[in-house]
């Protein structure tokens, strides 16, 4: 085939890299962007999709995007300079433990402009390197210093519907165990040790998770389908499957919550 030359897409079906749904996405934008943000620092940002909306939905504000992933971060640029975007965002590629927040000296730092609005969906790895579940109390006591007195934190964090069984855990990550997350209850008292109160408490369903765990792949399966004689599409392969028989694994055991948080006086 002609395009043998081309490796399998990566992601091009996912608006955002997590399980979040287009109608919850728009009531936290709508959400959000009514406390008037005029700076909104997006950690473990990827390509920045909900960072991008909040900056349309709040014309005064401006943001930096920081991640580590090269191609993500093209990829939030490209949609930014599309959206008329890119001069009131910055996506920088280095580690949210090293890097710049916006006005700044950034994460973890001594910078004296802590945001408005600062996003962690899914990347309190990105602020701690602490084991499970420490990682989470590290993350939530960072993102504390990272935002202005009367401004709010998303985090995205995952956490156990229910204890896992062994087997379920065995089919999972490599390594997992019951300890890599707290239930909900307890993922929300470490939000509230850490210096917060949350404001608003939300969980992504079963439908979103299966349109996300989906989308993950689907590019990539699709051309897997089409290219099974390709260079690479052993190691396609391989990956997809692993990733399937461990979506299979922590379907319906692993949660993600999405915390809308107040720092607390």
């Amino acid at each position: 085939m002609s395009d043998y030359v081309d490796g399998p897409p990566r992601l091009t079906e996912l608006a955002f890299h997590n399980p979040l749904s287009e109608s919850r996405a728009e009531r936290m934008v709508r959400r959000l962007a009514r406390r008037e943000p005029a700076t909104v620092l997006d950690i473990g940002c990827g390509w920045g999709e909900l960072l991008l909306r909040i900056l349309a939905a709040a014309p005064g504000a401006k943001g930096v995007g920081v991640d580590i992933n090269a191609e993500d971060l093209d990829r939030g640029r490209r949609a930014a300079e599309a959206r008329g975007l890119a001069g009131r965002v910055e996506f920088r590629e280095e580690s949210a433990r090293e890097g710049d927040g916006p006005g700044g000296d950034g994460p973890g730092g001594d910078g004296p402009d802590p945001a408005d609005l600062v996003l962690c969906l899914g990347s309190s790895h990105a602020l701690s390197g602490a084991p499970a579940p420490e990682h989470t109390v590290e993350a939530l006591r960072a993102l504390r210093g990272l935002v202005r007195d009367g401004g709010r934190v998303v985090l995205g964090e995952g956490f156990w519907e229910r204890t896992p069984t062994e087997r379920e855990l065995a089919g999972m990550w490599p390594g997992a165990a019951v300890s890599d997350h707290y239930d909900l209850a307890a993922l929300l008292d470490a939000a509230v040790a850490a210096g917060f109160r949350p404001e608003w408490t939300e969980t992504a369903n079963r439908d979103e998770w299966e349109e996300f765990e989906s989308a993950y792949q689907a590019d990539a399966e699709v051309w897997l389908a089409a290219h099974p004689g390709h260079p690479e599409a052993d190691a396609a392969r391989e990956r997809l499957d692993r990733h399937r028989s461990q979506w299979m694994h922590y379907r319906g055991v692993l949660g993600l919550a999405f915390l809308t948080l107040v720092p607390a006086g």
